[in-house]
């Protein structure tokens, strides 16, 4: 008789067990850039075994390993990669899959550093990049070429929590053999799946949720074998390699997230409802909420919760830098998904990097704020957006 898979709070804890010969309950940190052989014979065999855990940390790591293992078993994918950042590995997987005169197909709303990729580096290799609004599921299909090789989505998106519909997409693009890529990193594995979607490949910023302690840089991709040994020949190529420390931390972080995330989801939700009743606020980002446009999406493909994360509007830049100048409890920071809730003024970091045209087009307008919710009590974090809100009010009513 099989028995039952294990539920995903077992795997956090109990997916790696059994790698290696040891028999330490928390597992060693393999804090080493070479390795020894103990024959030419075996100096030999592994120098020429892909990604073997233990020739030279660039290619592999047993620590590696273990964060692979875990994140793959957590996603439902045969295989994972551990990079030095989230950039690491969409940059890894992008550059594998994509040549000089293929296609992508993107929605408009992506991080950052992912709309850079698309904007800059992939035209100078002679590759061409079409942006579809990701809300609209018909926009990929017809975007769609016949040189189109990979579609690329991000879904919650940075920082305006939009969906786009993930079985949808992987429909169409496996109707056409293109290869789907999805940015998992706000909703994790604990509310989103979406290589059981139909997706082909999933990355996160580990540095996020994953890790969960704001004390750490990595990024994973995960899906089928082949790619992943393929997507890690660029990764050794580009040499985004993670330090053995930082992984040995990231498998520890793992431990806990799916206590974390539910805690998260659950906060979150609260405080986006108490957001969504301030008169101080526009408009508040969070696909939890009865009245975004895509809760019904929502509630079909991310079973487990909503994420920790949402944005909310202010009336104005005046009122915006008044509230992020107000906050006491909330730290003002980059980065999001780990024990701190931290705020950002997305106008402030971005209006720069990506020309104030395109931040309009991305949505991003100068009284957006983006929250990451942390793992203080609830009410103490609605105190502190209180107060903070009672003086942007105040800021947008004089502006």
């Amino acid at each position: 008789m099989t028995e039952p898979p294990h539920r995903i709070d077992t795997l956090v804890a109990h997916a790696d067990r059994g790698l290696d010969a040891d028999m330490a309950v928390a597992p060693p940190i393999w804090q080493t850039a070479p390795f020894r052989a103990e024959s030419a014979e075996a100096f030999a065999a592994m120098a020429s075994t892909p990604r073997h855990h233990a020739y030279y940390t660039r290619d592999g790591n047993p620590t590696f390993t273990r964060v692979e293992h875990v994140v793959a078993t957590l996603e439902g994918a045969e295989a994972a990669l551990l990079t030095a950042s989230g950039m690491g590995a969409i940059s890894a997987a992008v550059l594998t899959l994509v040549g000089q005169g293929d296609h992508v197909v993107a929605q408009q709303s992506h991080y950052m550093g992912t709309s850079q990729l698309l904007s800059t580096m992939l035209p100078r290799f002679g590759a061409s990049v079409t942006l579809v609004p990701q809300a609209d599921a018909g926009a990929f299909a017809t975007a769609l070429r016949p040189n189109t090789k990979l579609i690329i989505v991000e879904s919650p998106s940075n920082p305006l929590m939009a969906l786009t519909d993930l079985a949808a997409v992987a429909t169409l693009a496996r109707a056409r053999g293109v290869t789907t890529l999805c940015d998992d990193t706000i909703a994790t594995p604990v509310n989103q799946a979406p290589l059981r979607l139909g997706i082909d490949l999933v990355v996160h910023s580990a540095t996020k949720f994953l890790g969960g302690h704001h004390d750490l840089t990595a990024g994973i991709v995960a899906g089928p074998a082949a790619l992943i040994e393929a997507i890690w020949k660029t990764h050794v190529m580009l040499g985004a390699v993670p330090d053995p420390f930082a992984a040995w931390l990231l498998l520890r972080g793992l431990r806990t997230l799916t206590l974390r995330v539910r805690r998260q989801n659950e906060t979150a939700l609260e405080v986006a409802t108490f957001l969504a009743a301030h008169p101080a606020v526009h408009a508040v980002h969070y696909p939890g909420l009865a009245t975004h446009p895509q809760h019904a999406l929502a509630r079909d493909q991310m079973t487990g919760g909503f994420g920790g994360m949402m944005s909310f509007e202010l009336r104005g830049l005046p009122a915006a830098q008044r509230f992020m100048d107000t906050m006491r409890l909330v730290s003002r920071a980059v980065s999001f998904g780990g024990f701190e809730s931290l705020a950002s003024h997305p106008a402030g970091m971005w209006f720069g990097s990506l020309g104030d045209s395109a931040a309009a087009e991305a949505g991003i307008s100068p009284g957006l704020i983006r929250l990451a919710i942390g793992l203080e009590h609830p009410a103490d974090l609605i105190a502190d957006l209180a107060r903070a809100l009672g003086a942007a009010r105040e800021a947008g009513t004089l502006g």
